[in-house]
């Protein structure tokens, strides 16, 4: 998942114990006149996109309101450790921020918590926020019907790939797959034609968090069955949904890609950095043919990324990732995004919603949208041909829209995500089949849902 977080002043947080946690001093209202703004930092040095933006939103904000100050506090950690710290802060008012970067796909866990502060209040004073799309809107939307969180973008997914590459395989440079085998068949021949260069990325395991989930699984299990009902959750029962046949082939899939050397190796998969090594050396260096991957990317590419690649959209093709047999609507992409909240334990609320409208005015949030290559949720900006022609995929990603589809983001989630992520671990690995692997999901699902489950 893309990079974005939190935290407070006194937390140097590179340390990984959660001793460090409570060792810390006074929290988010010890000075009325300082908002403490957490959020997660990307854990390659050299991408310093949302640092950039929220400096400058600290200047913007610090000079429109004397006497208030912004204290930036950034959280360094990969996706799954920068959600374990954050419940950990939210929990008391001595670590908890003003104002937190949060997941969508983990808010309504957090509301259940009782970590969060619902902010009908400030939206229903707030005129910005009819222009924000009723999908984001519902993403940031708890159980009660309140809404604890305004959105800063959403994203959709699907295949990049090198032109070079695809070239020295005898692929074509407008490939647009059809199905799954047409996928496998070309990691197939760049792995015939181009040694040396691995020939496609699928995220998998624990170690890649939410990115396994999202990026990888799900983005093969929506694309099974008629792109009808969903896969994961049963609404009209409000129980979740035990390995079908599509949850097994897409097992299946991730098995194939791993026993057949077709993705990365096997210790480089697991290794919770390997996203940062994908986008800042392998694309670049031409040495990954497919990454099945999200709109975000060309962030890291960007002038003073650390990563520069202006060449990238004429050295990488785009294409939909494919339904597993073609069947309609032949595509298939899955959407989340970030939303900024408040902490129900924070100690500056009023002063932390006030930069939450600093942050998403019209100009604020373009420049937001642009430079973390997201996907605009504020309508007048998505109108706005000047952020359409902003960027190469903007257009392409943001059609996507159309045929995407949003986790079931319940409080058992981040627990069924996990549950993913482990059976995904053990047919890449080897120490399971997909048959094992299913059943092992099962009755983790059970576990994990207090067995609220379904079978299909």
């Amino acid at each position: 998942m893309r990079p974005t977080v939190r935290f407070t002043a006194l937390f140097a947080l590179t340390a990984l114990a959660s001793t460090s946690l409570a060792a810390c001093g006074s929290g988010s209202g010890s000075d009325p006149d300082t908002v403490k703004v957490s959020f997660k930092q990307s854990t390659d040095n050299s991408v310093k996109v949302m640092d950039t933006y929220l400096g400058d939103i600290k200047k913007q904000f610090e000079k429109a309101n004397p006497g208030k100050k912004v204290e930036l506090v950034p959280i360094k950690a990969p996706d799954s450790e920068y959600y374990t710290k954050l419940q950990q802060m939210l929990r008391s008012p001595k670590t908890a921020p003003d104002l937190v970067y949060e997941d969508t796909f983990l808010i309504n866990s957090d509301i259940t918590s009782g970590y969060l502060k619902p902010l009908d209040e400030y939206l229903a004073e707030w005129k910005d926020w009819d222009q924000f799309i009723d999908t984001a809107k519902a993403a940031a939307r708890g159980e009660d019907g309140k809404t604890y969180g305004v959105p800063d973008g959403t994203d959709t997914r699907g295949l990049w790939f090198s032109k070079d590459v695809f070239a020295k395989a005898g692929l074509p440079a407008d490939w647009q797959p059809k199905t799954w085998d047409e996928v496998l068949d070309a990691a197939r021949a760049i792995k015939e034609k181009v040694p040396g260069v691995t020939p496609i990325n699928v995220y998998t395991g624990k170690p890649a968090g939410e990115a396994a989930t999202m990026q990888g699984f799900e983005m093969l299990l929506y694309g099974t069955g008629d792109g009808g009902a969903d896969p994961l959750y049963d609404k009209g029962s409000k129980k979740w949904i035990t390995a079908g046949q599509g949850f097994k082939d897409s097992l299946a899939f991730v098995e194939t890609v791993y026993k057949e050397k077709l993705g990365p190796e096997v210790s480089d998969a697991l290794d919770p950095n390997f996203g940062t090594k994908v986008r800042g050396e392998l694309l670049p260096q031409g040495k990954l043919g497919i990454a099945l991957d999200g709109s975000w990317l060309p962030q890291d590419w960007l002038e003073g990324s650390g990563h520069e690649w202006p060449e990238w959209s004429k050295e990488l093709g785009l294409a939909a990732m494919p339904t597993q047999n073609g069947q309609a609507p032949g595509r298939v992409s899955m959407s989340g995004g970030w939303t900024w909240a408040i902490p129900a334990k924070a100690g500056n609320p009023d002063l932390a919603f006030e930069f939450i409208k600093t942050m998403q005015t019209k100009a604020n949030a373009q420049k937001w949208y642009i430079a973390n290559s997201g996907i605009a949720v504020r309508e007048d900006v998505a109108s706005d041909p000047a952020y359409v022609a902003a960027q190469p995929g903007i257009k392409f990603f943001t059609d996507l829209v159309a045929d995407t589809h949003y986790r079931p983001a319940y409080p058992a989630y981040p627990k069924v995500s996990v549950a993913i992520q482990e059976a995904m671990e053990g047919v890449t690995t080897g120490d399971k089949s997909v048959e094992e692997a299913a059943r092992d999901y099962d009755e983790a699902l059970k576990e994990a849902t207090d067995n609220q489950v379904v079978s299909k």
